[in-house]
């Protein structure tokens, strides 16, 4: 379904139901758990970032099934993980008929706004229903859970494990796994770099104001191929002509639209960092341990930007920034300076370093 008209419906459709449906009772906490079922619409960052959790309630919860509730867009996600037992579509009415009837014993909504997804929960009638207080849709939850722009999204999902007597803890280190037959397609596709050193390069976003520009993009890549570095650029179909600007000069490949999700891992995998913007390809990154640069304005950097060693973030923290609450940018009255402010060369500057620092 249109990303747009999902959350027209939401708004429409949701606070109605919202308001129509009653609390649920709270249970006892002394239950055995044996089936769990993760409500994660939105994009890849988000099932991305969810990922952690998963892996917690795994080592708490050996033998429970575990289910997600995802879009299409963001499914292909859980194959990173194997953890996920199973994997039904909250945009195919099929699965959504078999996620209400699939009798699980908690339920957590993982997302952060909007209120089809608690809806949802509170029609499994699951006896735990655990999400994010963040507005009218708290009451539908056995368990509502205080949500803040100010903590890292990782940790917001692990604060969701609070009622299942999980302490949650930082989430930090590679928790992310290429499955085997993309690891092989991502060695066909890499055979014309003939195993050369290269930067993976994303330069798409989810909206205008997140993107840097393909002619920046080019520069980098430029600079890093009169200093013997190659660079691969991945995205989606509508990329294919940026990433065909970048690598322009013979500084590269082009995978733009040639990649699964899967395999688009695989091949980050074995590059020696990612040069991106507030993205979901960003987040499978460092979910995968490798070193990255990304690039933020909109975004709160606080909330979405990758931690840990090998990670740098470039952000020129003007005062109109960041101005993203809840996946949505107001039209930018300035013409995004934030983004277009940050310079080529000191992006070169930063992945050259970054290189230098983890390569040696």
């Amino acid at each position: 379904m249109n990303i747009r008209l999902m959350k027209t419906v939401d708004s429409i459709l949701g606070r109605v139901a919202v308001s129509l449906l009653s609390a649920p009772l709270v249970p006892s906490l002394s239950r055995v758990i044996g089936s769990i079922l993760l409500i994660r619409p939105g994009g890849i960052g988000d099932a991305v970032l969810l990922i952690p959790a998963i892996r917690v309630i795994r080592r708490h919860y050996l033998s429970a099934k575990i289910t997600v509730l995802a879009e299409r867009r963001n499914a292909s996600v859980f194959r990173l993980t194997p953890e996920v037992d199973s994997v039904l579509l909250y945009d195919r009415p099929r699965d959504l008929v078999a996620a209400l009837a699939g009798m699980y014993d908690a339920v957590i909504d993982t997302e952060q706004w909007h209120r089809l997804s608690a809806v949802v929960a509170r029609l499994t009638r699951a006896p735990l229903l655990i999400g994010f207080a963040t507005n009218k849709r708290s009451h539908l939850f056995t368990h509502p859970i205080a949500y803040s722009h100010d903590d890292y999204e990782a940790d917001s999902f692990l604060h969701l494990l609070a009622p299942l007597g999980i302490e949650p803890a930082p989430a930090v280190g590679r928790f992310l796994l290429a499955p085997a037959d993309a690891e092989e397609k991502g060695k066909r596709l890499l055979a014309p770099l003939g195993g050369r050193l290269f930067v993976a390069i994303f330069p798409g976003a989810s909206i205008p104001e997140r993107r840097w520009g393909v002619d920046r993009f080019r520069q980098v890549a430029e600079m890093l191929a009169d200093s013997g570095i190659s660079t691969v650029v991945f995205g989606g179909r509508n990329d294919q002509d940026a990433g065909e600007a970048i690598v322009s000069g013979g500084s590269g490949l082009n995978l733009a639209g040639r990649t699964s999700l899967a395999e688009t891992a695989a091949i980050i995998d074995r590059s020696a960092l990612l040069l991106s913007g507030d993205s979901g390809v960003l987040h499978i990154a460092a979910g995968l341990g490798i070193p990255t640069v990304s690039l933020f304005g909109p975004g709160i950097a606080k909330k979405w930007a990758p931690r840990g060693e090998g990670q740098i973030v470039i952000n020129r923290g003007l005062s109109c920034s960041p101005c993203t609450r809840f996946g949505s940018a107001p039209p930018c009255p300035v013409d995004a300076r934030c983004m277009k402010e940050i310079t080529a060369s000191e992006v070169f500057s930063a992945v050259t370093g970054l290189m230098k620092e983890t390569l040696r």
